[in-house]
């Protein structure tokens, strides 16, 4: 692999490889420091970046940053790359590419026609040429429509996942806090659980309940149990009324093994949900989580700084069409996002480069409690990604995941968010909405006044 080096008055940076180069051009954050693959000096990192914006993106056809023999992940990215998509831009540079990118030639139509010939490696290195403005700017002008019994991504909306956790998984705290977001008008993305009891007759009860609620009151939306593939896997094969199957995922083969998945169980997984027919108005089902740190944290990193890493997880899937794609940006913790500027940086680049690559994505915006970060920071991150086109974010009672213990969006969040940049929810879910007396007004998302009838009942019964 060849050596780089670049000239900054008097001195000389020098670059061992691609790898090396990609890193050193990474806006600063605390992983790559941790892994002792950042730039020691805000200078050094002024020459990759001007190093990497000379750089054909050809090279990144030509050099592997994790071997091609050594990771399935890489064997993905190569095989499947459209030649004739990145014909439109393969006489680019990296900084070119950006360039092109914030010109007017670049509208919603061509950058949909040509993310197939777009590598995560290109995405990652054009993302770090790139201020917060051009991250918010680009991604505003990516469209990516999926379906399920709902319609996701259009012009103009902002979709959220209802996330009832519960600490004991307990059934009338879950339909407790389900009324709760959906008299916010959340839960359009899916209605989605992090079960506190990880085993499979646990995921399918809590699947049924989920589907006896969407079923009594005809909510266009869909389900799912954010448990293991394979659990799901278990459930589908006892009948289980599984929408959307769910997996953690991440950039390489090896820590997509300490997921204990692989490509090829993925793509069971997908045909097993596809088998139940189960979508209405569409057939993407499929639910992907990613987050930066986690090939660092399993030591499964190769070498390769963590923004990197994280846009090859999106290559993992894309190629199972999913109706939802997430960051969940400051999960990990500090260690890989250190403060409210760096998980600011971090889900604005995640965003920009799925969606550059054609994924349907969203953003889990949060903290853990022992990062130099506050619900301020999140407010200034879901405003941002509001603006730059967003397809979800999260919906949580009271914005405090007492399940996960971490910090994110609550319902009311979500709902700021939409009357400040007048969005509004997917077309069926609002229509929903306003048939159950549930929003109001036409032109923003207006929560009633009253209880509609149909909940106040059932809001006696739980109580």
């Amino acid at each position: 692999m060849s050596s780089f080096s670049h000239m900054v008055g008097s001195r000389t940076y020098q670059f061992r490889d691609l790898k090396d180069l990609m890193a050193k051009a990474t806006p600063a954050r605390s992983g790559d420091y941790l892994a002792g693959l950042a730039a020691a000096t805000a200078e050094e990192r002024v020459a990759a970046q001007m190093t990497l914006a000379a750089l054909p993106l050809s090279v990144f056809l030509r050099q592997a940053l994790i071997p091609y023999e050594n990771d399935e992940v890489t064997r993905l990215i190569i095989d499947r790359h459209d030649r004739a998509a990145f014909a439109a831009i393969a006489h680019l540079t990296v900084g070119d590419f950006r360039n092109w990118l914030l010109g007017d030639a670049a509208d919603s139509a061509a950058l949909a026609a040509v993310a197939p010939g777009v590598t995560p490696e290109m995405a990652a290195a054009v993302s770090k040429l790139m201020r917060v403005q051009d991250l918010i700017l680009v991604a505003r002008k990516c469209r990516v429509v999926t379906a399920f019994r709902n319609t996701i991504g259009l012009p103009g909306r902002l979709s959220t996942r209802l996330q009832p956790n519960h600490p004991t998984d307990d059934a009338t705290g879950i339909a407790a806090s389900v009324l709760d977001g959906l008299l916010y008008g959340s839960g359009d993305a899916v209605i989605g659980i992090n079960p506190a009891t990880d085993n499979v007759p646990q995921v399918i009860q809590i699947v049924t309940m989920l589907d006896e609620i969407i079923d009594r009151y005809g909510i266009p939306t869909q389900s799912c149990v954010l448990t293991h593939v394979t659990n799901t896997l278990a459930a589908i094969e006892r009948g289980a009324p599984v929408d959307l199957v769910f997996q953690s995922i991440a950039g390489t083969e090896a820590a997509n093994a300490g997921f204990g998945i692989n490509l090829a169980l993925l793509a069971e997984a997908q045909q097993a949900a596809l088998s139940l027919g189960r979508g209405s108005v569409g057939n993407n089902v499929m639910y992907f989580e990613t987050g930066q740190g986690s090939a660092l944290s399993a030591n499964a990193h190769h070498g390769v700084d963590q923004q990197t890493c994280e846009a090859r997880a999106y290559a993992v899937a894309r190629a199972y069409a999913p109706l939802l794609v997430n960051s969940v940006v400051g999960f990990i913790g500090p260690e890989y996002l250190y403060d409210g500027k760096q998980i600011v940086r971090a889900g604005l680049e995640d965003h920009f480069c799925a969606k550059l690559l054609g994924l349907p994505m969203g953003c889990d915006v949060c903290y853990t409690n022992h990062a130099e970060a506050d619900q301020d920071d999140m407010d200034v991150l879901l405003t941002l990604l509001g603006t730059a086109g967003c397809t979800f974010v999260m919906g949580i009672p009271g914005s405090d995941d007492i399940m996960l213990n971490y910090q994110t969006t609550s319902f009311h969040d979500a709902l700021y968010a939409r009357r400040v940049l007048g969005l509004k929810p997917a077309p069926e879910f609002e229509a929903w909405l306003r048939q159950m007396a549930i929003f109001t007004s036409d032109e923003a998302a207006t929560p009633a006044a009253t209880l509609p009838p149909a909940f106040a009942r059932a809001l006696s019964r739980l109580a």
